[in-house]
């Protein structure tokens, strides 16, 4: 492999869409807790830790994970050898560093979520990945943690809190249908995830409620006064969207969990239009 080949699969191992929404997620965060700007610093240093952790937590997952890959996704940096699976650990071992180093600049309560969620990214697929249900509900806690660091670092984790519980219940959803479309390489491998275990279609039907319950809570923040129409006038098409990707799952799992990928971010748009329009 040339050095551009290797440079384009260490990329590659970072994820770098799924890490810049994460970057975006914690911002919204900061946002929605009314600081993003108030606490600049503090804001970008959130923003800066969570793609640092979310690159590594990609990179490191794609080093436990390389067995699985060769038969679910053989073009990935490791299978095809564009990175060696030691060069991905020492890349993920130099990115967690990176976090580290801007969580600690952070107040105590942000820096304990950033401590937390770190420990679940590296033990994610070692520990989790293979107990049914333990994994989607990890990685459910780290996608709705982003919104609680966001306004942890700028002093009001609260304010998070809402977007945080409804985001890990969709994002428990999509790593479901995301388990689904993986069964094959996980029985191969011994996984005992959650369509392994229980079967695809009740595993379907389990993220599906889950869904449900984050759509009919999503109302909360217009009902409590603190957002008005227009986050709810927001919110009613991402959660249209959200519904006909669980539904979609069923028939098509990839393009499901891809389009319950985009209500999500519709979701965390719609708390940023709350927080500009008047309550």
């Amino acid at each position: 492999m040339t050095v551009a080949q290797t440079a384009r699969g260490l990329l590659e191992l970072t994820r770098p869409v799924n890490t810049l929404a994460a970057g975006a997620l914690t911002f919204i965060g900061a946002f929605v807790a009314g600081g993003a700007f108030d606490h600049a610093t503090a804001t970008a240093a959130a923003v800066g830790a969570t793609w640092f952790a979310t690159a590594g937590g990609n990179a490191v997952n794609d080093y436990f994970d390389r067995d699985i890959d060769r038969i679910n996704d053989p073009e990935r940096a490791i299978p095809r050898g564009a990175v060696s699976p030691r060069g991905a650990l020492a890349f993920s071992v130099v990115l967690f560093a990176g976090a580290t180093v801007l969580a600690v600049t952070l107040p105590v309560l942000a820096l304990a979520i950033a401590a937390v969620n770190l420990l679940g990214l590296v033990t994610y697929t070692q520990y989790f990945k293979g107990l049914p249900g333990a994994g989607n509900a990890l990685v459910a806690y780290l996608g709705g943690s982003t919104f609680l660091f966001g306004a942890a670092a700028v002093g009001d984790p609260l304010a998070g809190a809402v977007l945080a519980v409804l985001a890990a219940l969709s994002t428990f959803t999509r790593e479901v249908i995301k388990d689904v479309q993986d069964v094959a390489g996980d029985r191969e491998e011994g996984l005992r995830t959650l369509p392994v275990a229980i079967g695809e279609r009740r595993a379907l039907q389990l993220g599906a409620a889950l869904l449900v319950v984050a759509v009919v809570a999503s109302p909360l923040p217009y009902l409590a006064g603190t957002f008005g129409w227009w986050y709810l006038a927001a919110v009613v098409p991402a959660d249209a969207v959200m519904l006909a990707a669980a539904a979609l799952s069923f028939s098509d799992p990839a393009r499901g969990q891809g389009l319950l990928k985009a209500g999500q971010l519709l979701a965390a748009a719609a708390f940023v239009v709350g927080r500009l329009a008047p309550a």
